[in-house]
């Protein structure tokens, strides 16, 4: 049984996005693990493993477009099935 379900990834378009203040933001606000927040100050990749992906895609929206988004069900993959 994993501790986080969903591996969620999402590309962020933005003006003066800041990586630094964007991790901080998720280890402050989110439960997850394995965050990779990285990028330009006009586009940032996430990449994070959390029960509750639908707030990581509210918060990123808030931030720019978001677009290439891909949340995946871990726990279904490990079993062998279509995550």
């Amino acid at each position: 049984m994993l501790e986080f379900k969903y591996d969620t990834q999402l590309l962020i378009d933005g003006h003066d996005l800041d990586e630094d203040a964007i991790r901080a933001y998720f280890l402050n606000n989110f439960e997850g693990d394995c965050l990779l927040a990285v990028g330009t100050e006009e586009t940032i990749k996430i990449h994070f493993h959390t029960n509750e992906p639908w707030k990581v895609l509210a918060y990123c929206s808030t931030l720019g477009e978001i677009y290439d988004i891909v949340v995946e069900d871990m726990d279904r993959q490990s079993r062998g099935l279509k995550g």
